[in-house]
């Protein structure tokens, strides 16, 4: 039953990977890729540097899925460090454009939230992204369990881009954008049981945790606590510009 399953993660695991790589670049069409990427009118120097690491780290997931499917593990684990670092420049470049944002547009946010609520959702993604890049860095020799926290931690991360998705504003809401990122957890999770009878339990914890935290981190980013950390954020970033 496991030869069964690996036979089937070289094709299942880089079509995974791919169709992230084609819903990051229809988010960001408009905005970045078509409009030259870095020709294109972000706001300052920190949002070019920042998708441009968001984009490697997308390219170099396919490469390595790739790379294992065509049997260069040896390169995959050469390419691992790589990856460890530029998934740590991801969580400090995500948090300084997150916190820009957060000073830019001090006021009305994004989508009926205000820009301090809206915080916890940049914060969140990256923090959930750091915590399952690192769990799978450190099962990295079980390749299983690595691939599907790295998957995982790919999809927490995609809300972003399918929230610019060129779909009518009316239904096509926050909560909608982050509702389809969990069709990426559905896929393994239908995989999981296809090709290995059962779910495997990294699915299973890593899916759980990053559903959870996405349904509360809107109504935590309501409470006083979290407003009164943003706004500490927005003021010392006001006296640092």
């Amino acid at each position: 039953m496991m030869n069964h399953a690996r036979r089937f993660d070289r094709f299942f695991f880089p079509g995974m990977a791919l169709l992230m790589g084609v819903t990051v670049f229809v988010g960001f069409a408009r905005t970045y890729y078509l409009a030259g990427v870095f020709r294109a009118p972000l706001p300052n120097l920190l949002i070019h540097v920042h998708g441009a690491v968001f984009t490697s780290w997308i390219l170099l997931l396919i490469a390595q899925t790739f790379l294992v499917a065509v049997g260069r593990a040896d390169l995959h684990r050469r390419l691992g460090l790589l990856g460890f670092g530029l998934a740590s420049l991801m969580v400090i470049l995500g948090l300084m454009a997150a916190t820009d944002e957060l000073v830019r547009k001090d006021g009305p946010g994004k989508k009926g939230l205000s820009a301090r609520t809206f915080y916890v959702i940049p914060v969140t993604d990256i923090l959930v992204f750091a915590i399952l890049t690192y769990f799978g860095f450190r099962r990295r020799f079980n390749p299983s369990a690595h691939k599907r926290l790295v998957l995982i931690a790919t999809v927490m991360i995609l809300d972003a881009a399918l929230a610019r998705w060129p779909l009518p504003a009316a239904w096509w809401t926050l909560q909608a954008a982050q509702m389809s990122s969990y069709l990426f957890l559905l896929l393994l999770v239908g995989y999981d049981l296809w090709s290995a009878r059962k779910l495997h339990r990294v699915t299973l914890w890593a899916s759980v945790f990053l559903i959870v935290i996405q349904q509360v981190r809107i109504p935590f980013g309501r409470t006083a606590i979290w407003q009164s950390l943003a706004a500490w954020v927005q003021n010392v970033g006001h006296s640092l510009r």
